[in-house]
């Protein structure tokens, strides 16, 4: 795979992201009018530049990740694609008049709901996955009739150069823009009267979109993260668990908001479960026994503070006593952390308290799933709940009693790639959802619309003066309707 060197560009003066707000504020009051067919031409050209830039797309990402091609195709295009496809498939029914059922106290009215664009949309992805998480609220924000400035992270230059190529030869500026910088960027952006923020980052850095907005009462879209659990119960299939687990660890290198981030596992079926994690970790990148950091199939941390800050977690760990039970190897140079689980991490150490984004797998045991709940629910609530159970009564017994932002039943990751799910997260994990028709409503302002006929109608027996016939009339209105 070869690299691919970012052009350095000076960042944007504020006089300039003014201008360009203005550009789009004025042109999203003549999308405002528009019927779908010209939003699904400009998601139909954006869908083709996708396909023919796909080997671009895989450079971008192993230069700024060393992503391997095939697991940028499944976790970058494949999902970025299918997402176009679905809204594609049913934006016109999106955009269609909803009728909404009248009650009879309103007799002679009908009422809809009317989808229409908020305006101009501001989009700030985050490095992780830095291509699809541009992309998936970017079609949901064309579908909705919206303009766009896109916020690339600084951290993935590759990538936020492919996305300002792709921007200028698909979109009018006018109607998506590609602004390139660093933080104090993104802080100058985030003093603009957006008619919508779409962030995906850190709760920390979300409170920070948060505020901002506050001084417009601009909406937002928070895609947080946090500690999601697995929790593998004794009666669940433990090689599967252990594929799936291992592959949802794996995939980027940990760092994917929804990737398990603890395991809690019964205390019956432990030494079985790392038994199978560890095979599987040999078939996924060490098949030939030369080590995972020579495997062509393992990603490596986006760059030196982030490895630092991921080493620092597991040297934290050690330190307050806990032992790796598997991997532990880190080699700076390359800023690479081999799958690593650990063992008895005290509840108070940053690995057990931090989001890792990284390879690191924390693995306590529990006897009752009333103390695994109660050991999850101690922690904000997580994006992603995942359960690994053949028994039907602890399935409903966790989905129960433990919020979340999403779940999966026996799998991790794919609860993000069904179109149908609404992806988002609860409390510190994330605000609104994302994904197919609830994406396409977060970048919507649903109108809702009553029509009345003229002449006689039901309320009118209501209007004043309040003579004793109409306080009956109420009276009745009270008890009936």
């Amino acid at each position: 795979m070869s690299t691919l060197a970012a052009p350095v560009s000076s960042p944007p003066e504020a006089g300039a992201l003014q201008h360009v707000f203005e550009q789009q504020k004025a042109r999203s009051e003549a999308l405002r009018r528009e019927t779908t067919d010209p939003r699904a031409n400009r998601l139909h050209k954006l869908g083709a530049w996708i396909a023919d830039n796909r080997t671009a797309i895989q450079d971008a990402l192993y230069a700024d990740f060393r992503k391997p091609a095939t697991e940028t195709d499944v976790t970058e295009v494949w999902p970025s694609q299918t997402e176009l496809k679905h809204t594609l498939k049913h934006l016109k029914k999106w955009t269609a008049l909803r009728p909404v059922d009248t009650p009879l106290a309103l007799m002679g009215a009908r009422g809809w709901m009317q989808a229409e664009p908020k305006g101009v949309c501001l989009i700030i992805a985050p490095w992780n996955y830095p291509f699809y998480l541009a992309i998936d609220p970017l079609i949901s924000a064309l579908a909705a009739g919206n303009c766009v400035i896109i916020k690339p992270s600084e951290m993935t230059p590759a990538v936020a150069a492919l996305l300002s190529r792709m921007a200028r030869e698909v979109f009018d500026p006018a109607e998506v823009t590609v602004v390139e910088g660093d933080k104090e960027v993104a802080t100058e952006l985030l003093k603009l009267p957006f008619d919508h923020i779409f962030f995906t980052g850190s709760p920390q850095v979300g409170k920070v979109v948060m505020r901002a907005a506050a001084e417009h009462l601009t909406s937002v879209t928070l895609e947080l993260g946090g500690k999601s659990p697995a929790i593998v119960d004794e009666t669940a299939d433990l090689r599967d668990a252990a594929e799936k687990i291992v592959w949802g660890k794996g995939i980027n290198a940990g760092q994917t908001c929804v990737a398990p981030d603890y395991v809690l596992v019964h205390e019956s079926v432990q030494d079985k479960l790392l038994m199978e994690m560890r095979l599987v970790v040999r078939r996924f990148y060490n098949p030939n026994g030369q080590g995972v950091a020579a495997s062509e199939s393992f990603a490596r941390i986006v760059n030196q503070h982030h490895f630092e800050r991921v080493a620092g977690l597991l040297e934290d760990a050690q330190l307050q006593g806990a032992t790796v039970a598997m991997g532990g190897q880190v080699d700076a140079s390359q800023h690479f952390i081999e799958p690593t689980v650990l063992l008895n991490a005290p509840t108070d150490s940053r690995v057990m308290q931090e989001e890792i984004f990284g390879p690191l797998l924390p693995m306590r045991t529990f006897r009752t799933l009333m103390e695994a709940t109660n050991e999850v629910n101690t922690r904000p609530r997580p994006l992603a709940l995942y359960i690994f159970t053949q028994n039907k009564e602890n399935q409903r017994y966790l989905l129960r009693n433990i919020p979340a932002g999403g779940a999966a039943v026996n799998e991790t990751i794919l609860q993000l790639a069904h179109p149908e799910l609404p992806f988002g997260g609860a409390g510190n994990s994330g605000i609104g959802r994302a994904h197919g028709y609830a994406g396409f409503l977060a970048f919507s302002n649903e109108k809702a619309v009553l029509k009345q006929r003229t002449g006689v109608t039901g309320i009118k027996s209501f209007y004043p003066p309040y003579t004793p016939k109409v306080q009956r009339m109420v009276g009745w209105l009270l008890r009936w309707l």
